[in-house]
C-alpha cells in the first residue's frame, strides 16, 4: 500500500493500457479493500492479457468461465464480464477520439485538478465531475463506473491530486 501511494497513486497517467488497467482494478475493488486488489494485481495482468484492450475485447464465454475459476482475480461474474465489455468500449473510444487518454483527460482540460485537502477526512468520495464522467462512461456502455469508482479512478491516474497538502507527493506530477 505504501509503495503504491508513494510511487503510483496520483501520478498523471496518459497510457491507454494503464488507464484501462486502473479502471478495471477500481471496478474490481467495489465492495472489497484496495489491499485485496493490489495483492491480486499481477493475477489480473496475467488473466487479462496484460490489460491489452484489443486482446481482452476478443474474450468469449469460455474465457469468462476460465476467469471465474482463476484464484488470481476476484471471481465475480459481473466484474469479469464488465472487464471484457469495457475493453471493447475502450477500443470504441480510441476509434472515435484517437485515444482513451484524450477522452478521459478532456474532462479536466488535460491538467490535474488539485484538491488542497489538509486531512484525509476532507477527501470526497465523489464529485460533480466524477458524476459527469460516470454518466458519460455509462452512456458509452462502460460498466462498474459509478461516480465513487470513477472518482477513485481519477485519483489513481492523477486526473485529480488528492494528496493532502502535507504529503510529500502533493503537487508532484511524476
Amino acid at each position: 500500500m505504501l509503495a503504491y501511494h508513494d510511487d503510483e497513486w496520483g501520478v498523471p497517467s496518459h497510457d491507454d493500457r494503464h488507464l484501462y488497467e486502473l479502471l478495471t482494478l477500481e471496478g474490481a475493488q467495489a465492495g472489497l479493500s484496495w489491499s485485496t486488489i493490489l495483492r491480486k494485481r499481477d493475477g489480473y495482468g496475467t488473466a487479462f492479457a496484460g490489460f491489452d484492450p484489443a486482446a481482452v475485447a476478443r474474450f468469449g464465454p469460455r474465457d469468462v468461465e476460465r476467469l471465474l475459476a482463476d484464484p488470481g482475480i476476484v471471481r465475480n461474474r459481473l466484474k469479469v464480464e464488465s472487464t471484457i465489455a469495457n475493453a471493447a468500449r475502450v477500443l470504441e473510444v480510441q476509434e472515435e477520439l484517437g485515444s482513451f487518454d484524450a477522452y478521459l483527460w478532456g474532462f479536466v482540460d488535460g491538467e490535474p485538478l488539485v484538491g488542497g485537502w489538509r486531512s484525509l477526512s476532507e477527501l470526497p468520495a465523489e464529485t460533480p465531475l466524477s458524476k459527469t464522467l460516470s454518466k458519460d462512461l455509462k452512456k458509452r456502455g462502460f460498466r462498474f463506473v459509478g461516480p465513487t469508482i470513477v472518482y477513485a479512478f481519477m485519483q489513481a491516474v492523477g486526473m485529480v491530486d488528492d494528496h493532502t497538502v502535507g504529503c510529500f507527493r502533493f503537487g508532484v506530477r511524476g
